[in-house]
């Protein structure tokens, strides 16, 4: 039965600027999310139309926002909101990414941050209205006539977005004629959640409304259980709400739904679904052209050499720091590696708004350089660090890794943990952190680590470098085969399905 599908995220997928000649020129939006959702939608045959409201990034998205057709792009239709500058700033950079980012991924220099006063509150009231504009904006589609037979359904992202399910209950509900047939609410967080001894440390207020804003979504998703059953712990803890469980959690399953939750006379079903890879699309991508370049290219820089590849943002909860900390110390421990290994760190430049990014790059660059220093000879670069945003260059080293590492402080799900091995042409080896959500799957082929203890890292390394390559490849096929399982098309119609009445 075909549906009227409503995306709402802070990003869109498309973005545009303002080329040398005046003309506008796109480009695809970037991210995990992004690039997830795009799949997914691509594969869902039940949707009889698809809008994607997001913000408008840039002065072309702004104009294009501004024009009675701003939606003049095919498939999906996008709709993009003329924010105000001051309440994106406030909403986007101040609470969403330095307040519950920082909350969500535990990132708080505690004797120092956070202090939430006057500022904040003031940025919170942006929060609000950035929230209230996705909220009618999702009204004014939901609301469109004629109404498909399957109904609306409004899938509204992340923690940008925390407080618009409540907001669009409230004010489809508020319409003339009352809410539109068939409407269905779900909200999904691509990060972790918080357990209550750390959200605690958010306002009172924030808190709250965070988790009421959340509840008044039919379906509540996340991608690991670990992070859903934390929310379901702020629930109760910060809202009195009645968890009710859907089945004993040890183990705490690995899909599916997981609770039900009561809270001011409505439930909510709570469910973990995985995010893995479209294998194919992939794989396919890695063929083209300008990837098989870089694939030259790296393989030349790396004289035959073994490679330990890393792609990640320069995002705190990412911990490269302590990844090249590691590098160093196995060359240090395991002087038999030197001039048989190259570490290939690959970057992307995250949030240079916010000034514990540009310090964290800045201590990134000022490692990676003292590594080189240290044990670099006239022929042999240990580590080629690049913090600029090339994906067919990523695409390349994950085809070429022997090792790739991947050890965040905290992570929603990672995809470069499985991209890394759909790709890898000749089985490669994962490290990967135990704090990431795709440990919960991946775990049984991968070798697990502390993202804070840099020994055990250390020898990680040198157990994958030393691994024999039956057994690499073998973990690798598995690892490959477990991404693949959970393509975004499984991922996106789960969370359809689950809005069925």
């Amino acid at each position: 039965m075909k549906q009227r599908v409503l995306v709402a995220s802070n990003r869109g997928p498309v973005s545009y600027e303002f080329g040398a000649d005046g003309n506008l020129t796109s480009r695809r939006g970037g991210g995990g999310l992004i690039a997830g959702l795009i799949s997914g939608l691509a594969a869902v045959e039940s949707a009889d139309e698809v809008t994607w409201i997001c913000a408008a990034l840039t002065d072309a998205d702004r104009m294009l926002a501004r024009r009675p057709a701003a939606s003049g792009v095919p498939e999906p239709s996008i709709r993009m909101l003329d924010i105000p500058q001051h309440t994106f700033e406030g909403a986007y950079n101040s609470v969403a990414n330095a307040a519950l980012w920082f909350v969500h991924h535990m990132l708080f220099d505690m004797p120092n941050q956070p202090q939430f006063g006057l500022a904040f509150r003031h940025d919170w009231d942006a929060y609000v209205d950035y929230n209230r504009a996705f909220a009618d904006a999702l009204v004014e589609q939901a609301g469109r006539r004629p109404v498909p037979p399957g109904g609306v359904r409004a899938l509204i992202q992340d923690y940008h977005l925390a407080l618009a399910p409540r907001m669009l209950r409230d004010r489809a509900g508020d319409r003339a004629g009352g809410r539109p047939p068939g409407l269905r609410i779900a909200h999904f967080s691509h990060t972790p959640w918080a357990p209550p001894a750390y959200y605690q440390m958010l306002p009172d207020e924030a808190g709250r409304a965070v988790l009421d804003g959340m509840l008044g979504a039919d379906h509540v998703g996340f991608l690991a259980a670990r992070w859903a059953i934390a929310f379901l712990d702020c629930c109760a803890a910060f809202l009195g709400a009645d968890v009710d469980l859907a089945e004993p959690l040890d183990p705490a399953p690995a899909a599916g739904p997981l609770a039900r939750v009561a809270y001011r006379d409505r439930v909510t079903e709570v469910a973990v679904h995985p995010l893995g890879v479209d294998a194919p699309e992939l794989r396919e991508r890695a063929q083209a052209d300008d990837v098989r370049a870089h694939i030259e290219a790296l393989g030349r820089a790396a004289g035959g050499r073994r490679l330990i590849v890393r792609i990640d943002r320069t995002e705190l909860s990412k911990n490269v720091v302590r990844g090249l900390a590691a590098y160093r110390e196995l060359l240090v421990t395991r002087p038999e590696w030197r001039g048989r290994v190259v570490h290939l760190a690959f970057a992307y430049p995250s949030r240079s708004a916010v000034p514990e990014y540009r310090a964290y790059t800045e201590r990134v660059q000022r490692l990676a350089r003292q590594i080189s220093e240290e044990f670099g000879t006239p022929d042999w670069n240990p580590l080629i660090l690049e913090v600029k945003d090339d994906y067919p260059r990523s695409l390349a080293a994950c085809a070429l890794a022997d090792v790739l590492l991947v050890n965040p402080t905290r992570d929603g799900m990672n995809l470069v943990a499985q991209e890394g091995p759909v790709l890898s042409e000749r089985g490669c080896a994962l490290v990967l952190s135990r704090e990431a959500g795709a440990a919960s799957t991946l775990g049984a082929d991968a070798l697990i680590v502390n993202p804070y203890d840099i020994t055990e890292t250390a020898e990680a390394l040198h157990q994958a470098l030393l691994m024999p390559d039956a057994e690499r490849q073998r973990r690798c096929a598995a690892l490959a085969a477990t991404a693949a399982s959970w393509p975004p098309a499984r991922w996106l119609g789960d969370q359809l399905a689950s809005l069925a009445p």
